[in-house]
């Protein structure tokens, strides 16, 4: 497939009257969403968009994003994914950054947009959840100029290293990316219901639910805002079949008190999930709960986004982040780019097809990330005898306490093991003799009795001396990303 877009076409003709999006009570068929993409394209053709033009799209998970995004891709555009929470500030750098000179978003993020447009000139247009104005235009062709190595996506970094980048993705990286996911990886099919909790505006969830759903005719059930008590009643109500999800949502849905009587989640097959670490406690207590397999996988906006994961004809082992996926291949590096022998610890680098063209504009930043070919992740990891790979940290998230190697992720899965522990975050503190002192930021479950000296103790028998957090905070939350993640650069312990 040569532009992605073709993938809803050739969908709904195979399945025009099939459900592709469940939003609330309202159902859309193939035929009708592929419809609404056409009006997109003919509606940006007749106001003069030509191709490779880029259009900022800044929804929730609602039907009009989806329209927007294969309307823009089926008239030749770009796509800027943006996330509707964005500020006036932040809204200014994306749009003068990739050059847009469109801007579709949901109502409720009008003004802010606008303010931000203002220094642009971009032209923005607020649109309901089902973007009822493209109805007044023809439905455009799906025949686009546009090939595997042109640009369909530019994603923007999350900014954890400075400003956020955009990451060029080609039709090639994301129509290869999804029809691995799809048909190799996952193995949906028309018959999957698909829980679209994820945020479309981010890689996991465009690749590995939007896109890989459309391609294989499954129905994708779209939530806008994820919330345990509103998800879990919908598993058994909607039949979901596969759920897709970063590890808070596996941990706020595991501590939530069953929904009602009778089956939970009965009809899942499986569980996706990815974006950071999955705790082994979590997982297993999951799994258990839930009577389904959760397979985690590994990714990142560069890498449009999956590169490994635990298939699901092959032995899962926990904690790992599985093995490439087909036509990705991975290998661990030293500082010089050297490959480590199994079982230590290098960084992650990755070539194949999901791969980034590169970065928007920043040739510099290009030629550091890919200096030989290889994408340089920033992750580092131990790869085992029998070709799993286990992410140990990132590697900017690393603490060295007196010359000593304290990998977070360690400490963490540690302090998940207790039971009155919901979320933990461990970082480096700085230390006037040390230069990094351990300490950790935990939110507990609302009856506990545990005290942070009783969690100092606990992770104290359990790892060496040098390891333990001497500093144990409680708080009420953590800050957390889009898609759920948590984000220890904005975690502020008292000291």
């Amino acid at each position: 497939m040569s532009n992605i877009a073709g993938n809803l076409a050739e969908t709904a003709l195979r399945h025009p009257d099939r459900p592709a999006l469940r939003f609330g009570t309202a159902v859309l068929t193939y035929a009708e969403l592929d419809t609404a993409a056409s009006r997109v394209a003919g509606m940006l053709r007749a106001e003069g968009m030509a191709a490779g033009d880029r259009v900022g799209v800044m929804l929730p998970n609602v039907p009009a994003f989806v329209a927007l995004y294969y309307g823009v891709l089926r008239a030749g555009g770009v796509v800027v994914p943006m996330n509707p929470l964005l500020k006036a500030r932040e809204i200014e750098h994306y749009l003068v950054d990739s050059g847009a000179g469109r801007l579709f978003v949901h109502e409720g993020a009008a003004r802010e947009a606008a303010v931000g447009a203002a220094v642009t000139g971009t032209e923005v247009t607020a649109v309901d959840p089902f973007l009822s104005r493209a109805d007044d235009h023809e439905p455009a062709g799906t025949e686009t100029a546009r090939g595997v190595d042109d640009i369909a996506v530019l994603l923007y970094t999350s900014g954890t290293t400075g400003r956020p980048k955009g990451a060029v993705l080609t039709h090639g990286n994301l129509g290869r990316n999804t029809e691995v996911v799809a048909d190799r990886v996952v193995h949906l099919g028309p018959q999957d219901v698909v829980m679209g909790c994820l945020p479309l505006f981010h890689a996991f969830g465009q690749t590995c639910g939007m896109n890989a759903a459309i391609r294989r005719g499954a129905c994708l059930v779209l939530v806008p805002r994820f919330t345990p008590v509103g998800v879990l009643p919908l598993l058994d109500e909607l039949r979901v079949t596969v759920f897709e999800g970063v590890p808070t949502m596996y941990n706020a849905l595991l501590h939530q008190p069953p929904s009602g009587t009778g089956p939970e989640a009965g009809a899942l097959r499986v569980c996706v999930s990815g974006g950071a670490a999955l705790p082994t406690e979590v997982l297993h207590a999951f799994e258990e709960r839930f009577g389904c397999a959760v397979a985690e996988g590994y990714g990142l906006s560069e890498t449009s986004p999956v590169a490994t994961f635990n298939h699901l004809d092959r032995p899962r082992k926990a904690g790992s982040i599985g093995t490439p996926i087909e036509g990705v291949e991975v290998r661990l590096v030293d500082g010089a780019g050297r490959e480590v022998p199994v079982g230590e610890v290098g960084e992650i680098a990755i070539r194949g097809h999901n791969v980034m063209a590169g970065y928007w504009n920043l040739p510099d930043a290009t030629a550091e990330a890919i200096p030989d070919g290889w994408f340089r992740t920033g992750d580092l990891a131990r790869m085992d005898a029998d070709g799993y790979l286990f992410v140990v940290d990132r590697k900017k998230d690393l603490i060295i306490r007196g010359g000593y190697n304290v990998y977070p992720r360690e400490i963490e899965e540690v302090l998940y093991e207790h039971p009155e522990v919901v979320e933990a975050a461990v970082v480096g503190v700085p230390h006037d003799s040390l230069g990094e002192e351990v300490a950790a930021a935990v939110v507990l479950t609302p009856d506990a009795g545990v005290t942070a000296e009783d969690l100092r103790s606990f992770v104290k028998t359990r790892v060496a001396p040098y390891k333990y957090p001497r500093d144990v905070w409680l708080l009420p939350t953590l800050p957390k990303g889009p898609t759920g993640k948590i984000l220890k650069r904005e975690i502020r312990l008292p000291r």
